[in-house]
């Protein structure tokens, strides 16, 4: 009761009454304890202990699992996609519905778009340098405006980096245009092997060998460096910061160029497929980053200039856009079908392992004997480190990084020159002589000599040796540009195909055989119209299961129950 003069009732009660308050929440817990006994609720959730390490089949277990919830997740994703476009028609119904009654009805909530309209709202939003039309103007351009090209070459698989298309345009076109060869990477390759590619593609147009700097700053930093050196005496020598033939290089540019007689400096336009070098190569003439490089394909997405010296000046251009005739194994080298989200990086590392030495890939990564590509990522995985929850290999990730290492300037491959060289069809002795003319060719050989001698090549051991395609077919013409759809996965036929076209190399290169695979049925995943993750759509998981015979498994029940 409330006593006058006072704000607020007094909240004190007889102890009688506050213990029987207190009788009652004790009894009203201990009814819910009881409850919650008998239904289940309340118990403790039994740690899973796993697998133990010393269980026979452990890795085969712990990959049936994973591949266990891979498919519950699938089949859980189809589900959600599958009411989703249930919930977008219907709502597609309802606005046609009230649109046809009434036009000022409130606007309807957006329908979930299908996997076409996506792909053509991100073509259109996105920056249109970005579109391979764009990349194929560009380097029209660059070849319309320069007096010598220069096809960058990576000395790692030279044929499978020359385009044939873009040779014969350069010679078709007015002007008189020299091409030049330049072999880059060479670091990368044995010295035998390159010497033999030197030889081989000298027939042809000149050569030059060059390893470019990877690792050059802005201007700013390398003042600060230079400064830092001229006061210690050291000089930097690192593998990425040295390079090797650009005096040769420069050389031979500017003695064309007082040999001409032109006026004003010679133009020389850097064409090439992506990730072979071409701003890179700029910035180790210039001394400085003038252009931005990296592995990333696609950086360099316009015409850019860039002044060497008095009379050279240099042209960066896009990378050659790739024809989709080429076969898989040319498309994955260089990562092309996975930037254009055709391709999914297993089924990139799954094509080149079959082109490589299997005993080579696993010296050189360091991993156990694999029956397949799943098992070789696996493998790789644990050996970075590249470990999901549960301490399950993320084969994903360790597949991209094997990509990355092939695309760029980190793994030694190499690529066997032809014993007996032709001549390309587009290419005759005429020809060849006309644009031999107007270069020192014997001063040429000797600065590669040079830098051939002051260049640290790694053994042939240590180089994993590739069976090249030959060259990579490219496209020019806007016309002839085709918009990329995402590929809905390759087919068995397909797949054989590429088998048969492997087998047919006689060079000694033993495959990595996935024979096994054909042996199971394959996973089905539910289609889908929206752009989905990568997932395991080849039956590898199954496969390396189907190796373990289920007569002589061992029953892990009889021992933890």
């Amino acid at each position: 009761m409330k006593r006058p003069g006072l704000k607020k009732a007094s909240k004190r009660v007889s102890c009688s009454k506050r213990y029987k308050i207190q009788k009652k929440v004790r009894e009203h817990n201990r009814k819910l304890k009881k409850d919650a006994k008998k239904k289940g609720v309340g118990k403790k959730v039994k740690r899973d202990i796993g697998v133990p390490n010393k269980a026979p089949f452990k890795e085969d277990i712990l990959r049936e699992a994973e591949h266990r919830r891979l498919k519950l997740e699938e089949e859980k994703e189809g589900k959600k996609l599958a009411k989703q476009l249930q919930r977008a028609q219907k709502r597609k119904k309802e606005n046609a519905a009230s649109s046809d009654g009434d036009t000022k009805v409130k606007k309807a909530r957006k329908e979930l778009p299908s996997q076409e309209d996506l792909v053509k709202q991100m073509v259109q939003q996105s920056d249109p340098r970005n579109s391979k039309k764009h990349f194929c103007s560009e380097l029209n351009k660059v070849i319309d405006a320069s007096d010598v090209i220069i096809e960058v070459l990576d000395a790692r698989d030279p044929l499978g980096c020359r385009c044939p298309q873009l040779e014969e345009a350069v010679l078709k076109r007015s002007g008189n245009k020299k091409l030049l060869f330049l072999l880059n990477k060479i670091d990368l390759v044995p010295k035998e092997n390159v010497e033999k590619w030197l030889q081989c593609l000298q027939l042809e147009f000149p050569a030059v060998a060059f390893k470019a700097s990877t690792q050059l700053q802005d201007k700013t930093v390398q003042e600060k460096k230079a400064r830092f050196a001229t006061l210690n005496g050291v000089v930097d020598q690192t593998k990425g910061v040295a390079c090797y033939g650009s005096g040769c290089l420069l050389q031979l540019l500017g003695d064309f160029a007082n040999g001409t007689g032109r006026e004003g400096s010679v133009k020389v336009g850097l064409v090439g497929f992506p990730n072979v070098g071409k701003s890179s190569l700029i910035n180790s003439l210039k001394g400085m980053r003038a252009c931005n490089a990296g592995v990333q394909r696609g950086i360099t997405r316009c015409f850019q200039d860039v002044h060497i010296s008095k009379n050279v000046k240099m042209i960066d251009s896009p990378g050659v856009v790739a024809a989709q005739s080429n076969t898989k194994a040319a498309m994955a080298l260089r990562s092309l079908q996975v930037e254009d989200k055709q391709e999914t990086v297993l089924e990139a590392v799954r094509t080149l392992l079959k082109q490589c030495n299997k005993q080579q890939v696993m010296l050189q990564y360091n991993v156990p004997d694999f029956r397949n590509s799943l098992e070789f990522l696996s493998f790789f995985a644990k050996k970075r480190g590249f470990l999901q929850k549960g301490g399950v290999p993320n084969t994903e990730l360790a597949a991209s990084t094997f990509l990355s290492d092939w695309t760029g300037a980190k793994l030694s491959y190499h690529c066997k020159a032809p014993e007996k060289p032709n001549l390309p069809p587009y290419l005759s002795e005429d020809i060849v002589t006309e644009m031999q003319k107007g270069w020192d060719l014997d001063k040429l050989r000797k600065n590669n000599e040079e830098t051939l001698r002051s260049v640290k090549f790694p053994n042939q051991a240590s180089s994993i040796v590739l069976l090249s395609k030959g060259p990579t077919a490219g496209v020019l013409s806007d016309s002839d540009v085709v918009e990329d759809k995402p590929a809905q996965g390759s087919t068995e036929e397909e797949e054989e195909m590429e088998g048969s076209c492997a087998n047919q190399e006689d060079d000694g290169v033993e495959e990595v055989s996935d024979a096994d695979e054909t042996d199971e049925p394959q996973i089905k995943t539910p289609v889908t119209k929206e752009p989905a993750k990568v997932r395991f759509q080849v039956p590898v998981p199954v496969n390396v299961l189907s190796s373990v015979q289920t007569d002589d498994a061992y029953d892990f029940n009889t021992d933890f129950k």
